[in-house]
């Protein structure tokens, strides 16, 4: 996962390289290849997914270097080697996008293609038969043989629950209790894009979009300072409109916008005209909650461990923290950023600069901050589950299972080299005990149940006290065995 964000990051450098007009000096082409790089390398979305075993990561990454082959093809003549290189990556990668997720790998790129060549009438240096079966052959190459063993290992079932179950139901209704409504995405689009997100408007804003001669020069003219912006608009609006369509909602699904949100932002400050896109004057009133907002994020961040200690789960967690001085170097990190603002704010020039101390304040974050807090705060968090992991494996019985309860914490299974079955509350567990007792593994012979989560997670079951046998326990987290019976439906 690491490395296919990684690969997103590297390849949009190296498409705004190709994509810069010709005779530019190398200084401003790498200059704004790199700003555009960076920016997206220091989104917290892009942070934060590209370190966690996700498919939502490995999806984002295939369907964005598929959209770069699109950019890399539409810019140069049809039969050209750097459009056949292009239409080669679009066909590789949706490929591969689809293996990562199914239909949807193919579906939310084609949506993009479609309202862009429509909106743009370029459909014209896409009607090539020789070009488009290419690209089918080796989109199919790459999808049916994974496909047809995968259906014959597992039987059509398997096709049905992954293409049915994981793609059309999550669309059309609410699965795992994750609703949310038609506006959800958007305070995690900012979010997830900050600090750049406070500048999106005004980059959105500064194309003019709504006026259809935009997208008709873009199309007669075919340039890349017109035809860029206008598609990672497209690229953000199709699949913003996408996912909140969709009933079940979830961060991670919109990934995928991030790197047109943060390219779009870059080419605010760095476009590829010498001519700025929305001006300066519109940078200050983004700088000024830009400078706010990190002052603070500055404040907040010097209490860190004030805060974490409070939490019951982590006693250990605070102290930590305090120990480690991480707080503090965060919080002068983000300070000295809020005030390099307010002083460029306040030159008449400095607005143009303002994206400066964000990128460096990110990257010392990235340098000095983040790998040693992970590696505290996944020790901190991940050792009680560990100790617990280890005495749940010590004290089973013959046909006991391990249930775990609430929160989903898979890394129970790693840890204790054993399967577990994950429940939410005790009317679910009546629900699939009556439909199967084997999917919550119980057999004839399970006399006991052993249960693990949090305290409040396993009180909500409502069991007998009497019946409750406390094998472990670090911090809230506890480890408890039942007879069978004290859960029966």
């Amino acid at each position: 996962v690491a490395l296919a964000a990684s690969a997103v990051v590297v390849a949009l450098f190296a498409l705004l390289v190709v994509l810069a007009p010709s005779g530019e000096p190398p200084r401003r082409r790498l200059g704004r290849a790199g700003l555009a790089a960076a920016l997206l390398a220091t989104t917290p979305g892009w942070i934060g997914w590209g370190r966690i075993a996700s498919t939502d990561m490995f999806l984002a990454s295939a369907i964005s270097l598929a959209l770069f082959g699109f950019l890399l093809a539409h810019h140069h003549p049809p039969r050209s080697r750097p459009a056949r290189l292009g239409q080669l990556a679009m066909a590789l990668f949706a490929a591969i996008a689809v293996l990562a997720k199914g239909p949807v790998g193919l579906l939310l790129p084609g949506l993009v293609l479609v309202v862009f060549l429509s909106l743009t009438r370029s459909w014209s240096r896409w009607g090539h038969p020789g070009s488009l079966a290419l690209m089918t052959l080796l989109f199919l190459v790459v999808v049916v043989p994974w496909y047809a063993l995968a259906a014959q290992a597992n039987g059509m079932a398997f096709l049905g629950g992954f293409l049915g179950f994981s793609n059309l139901q999550r669309f059309t209704s609410v699965l795992y209790n994750h609703p949310g409504p038609p506006w959800f995405y958007l305070p995690w689009l900012a979010l997830l894009l900050l600090p750049w997100s406070l500048y999106l408007p005004e980059a959105i804003a500064g194309l003019r979009f709504w006026r259809p001669q935009i997208w008709r020069e873009a199309g007669q003219r075919g340039d890349a300072a017109l035809l860029l912006p206008l598609f990672l608009l497209t690229w953000l609006g199709v699949m913003l409109v996408f996912y909140s369509a969709a009933a079940t909602k979830l961060p991670g699904y919109i990934l995928p916008l991030l790197p047109a949100a943060s390219l779009l932002v870059a080419l605010l400050w760095q476009p590829l005209v010498p001519v700025p896109v929305g001006g300066e004057v519109g940078h200050r009133p983004a700088g000024w909650i830009n400078a706010l907002l990190l002052g603070v994020l500055a404040l907040a961040a010097s209490s860190a461990g004030r805060w974490a200690a409070t939490d019951p789960a982590y006693p250990a967690l605070g102290a930590a923290l305090a120990q480690s001085g991480l707080p503090l170097l965060l919080a002068l990190l983000l300070g000295l950023a809020s005030l390099a603002l307010m002083a460029l704010l306040l030159t008449p020039a400095g607005t143009r600069w303002l994206w400066m101390p964000n990128l460096a304040a990110f990257l010392a974050l990235l340098a000095l901050v983040i790998p040693p807090l992970a590696l505290l705060v996944d020790r901190e968090r991940q050792l009680p589950l560990l100790q617990l992991a280890v005495a749940s494996r010590q004290s089973a019985r013959l046909d006991e299972p391990l249930w775990v309860v609430g929160t989903k914490r898979y890394s129970i299974v790693y840890y204790s080299g054993t399967p577990a079955v994950f429940v939410a509350d005790r009317r679910q567990i009546r629900q699939r005990w009556r439909l199967d007792p084997a999917d919550l593994f119980l057999t004839a012979r399970s006399k006991t149940i052993r249960l693990l989560g949090d305290r409040q997670d396993l009180e909500r079951l409502r069991l007998d006290p009497a019946q409750v046998v406390v094998l472990a326990r670090h911090g809230e987290q506890q480890l408890w065995r039942i007879p069978v019976e004290g859960l029966h439906p």
